[in-house]
């Protein structure tokens, strides 16, 4: 980290997804694109299995490149109150992070899949149930990120996140939170300036159009940073404050973005995240 570049960029891989492309051509683009880090998708990488391809040849592709895989995204009920769909949830935790330790990864995001219809879970539970996950991410040196979906009646804002984390007791325990999702559930940016950087070792960025509430916004709507109305400045300005220096992962599911070259899409999320954040 320096003066000049004061954080690390990272591309989610949902940014290309449209393409439809193979995960080792993706891997290729964000390294010649400029990127530090990727973020995939765990169907991305069980996709790269199903055609007979090594994941440590990938994971040390991604290392030579100069890549880190600083996170990755899977889906696994892991908060729900039902023991039986909890249990099924943990094994397949555990299988997605078997296959992202070998390709070097680090984090992988834990949303409250299963519960974003209810606010019936008390999060004193979700918060043992967190822990337990993050206890099987030691065994595969994966971490859990408890991750804000602005959409969800479950671990809907920030605090709540942060609530889940803290009270796991976990050593490890940390949250990621998106620009995108912060907005749309109503969270406070201004509740970054409570929280500690090394609680967050990936936040994902992108922006949003004017004319867009959090009612209507949807995830499609995401566009590149700069090109919306957020309040990206504070934002990154804030993170700057407290000590956060793990990744800027771009996130985003924009069709018209899905039309266009992948490298040229990666390239200018790049480049105008890099603008913003040298404002």
């Amino acid at each position: 980290m320096s003066a000049s570049k004061p954080f690390r960029y990272g591309l989610n891989t949902s940014t290309l997804r449209g393409q439809k492309l193979p995960l080792t051509e993706v891997v290729e683009i964000a390294a010649q694109a400029g990127y530090d880090a990727i973020e995939p998708w765990i169907d991305e990488i069980d996709a790269h299995v199903a055609e007979g391809k090594s994941l440590p040849d990938l994971g040390k592709r991604i290392a030579d490149l100069g890549l880190t895989v600083e996170g990755a995204i899977g889906f696994f009920a892991w908060i729900v109150d039902d023991p039986v769909q909890r249990k099924e949830a943990f094994a397949e935790a555990r299988r997605n992070m078997a296959l992202l330790q070998q390709i070097g990864g680090k984090h992988i995001a834990a949303p409250a899949f299963g519960a974003t219809e209810t606010r019936s879970i008390d999060l004193l539970e979700a918060a043992a149930r967190y822990r337990e996950l993050c206890e099987i991410g030691d065994e595969y040196s994966v971490v859990p990120q408890v991750e804000v979906w602005g959409f969800s009646q479950t671990l809907q804002r920030l605090g709540e996140a942060a609530l889940v984390a803290i009270e796991s007791g976990h050593p490890r325990a940390c949250i990621l939170p998106d620009v995108y999702h912060l907005y749309k559930g109503g969270s406070s940016y201004g509740g970054l300036r409570l929280l500690r950087g090394v609680g967050m070792p990936v936040f994902h960025v992108n922006d949003v159009p004017a004319g867009f509430t959090p009612e209507r916004v949807t995830d499609a709507d995401r566009v590149y940073p700069g090109d919306g109305v957020l309040p990206l400045f504070e934002i990154f300005r804030t993170l700057k404050e407290i000590g956060f220096d793990g990744v800027l992962s771009l996130e985003l599911f924009n069709p018209s973005y899905y039309a266009q070259d992948a490298l040229t899409v990666a390239r200018t999320g790049l480049e105008k995240l890099r603008a913003v954040v040298a404002q």
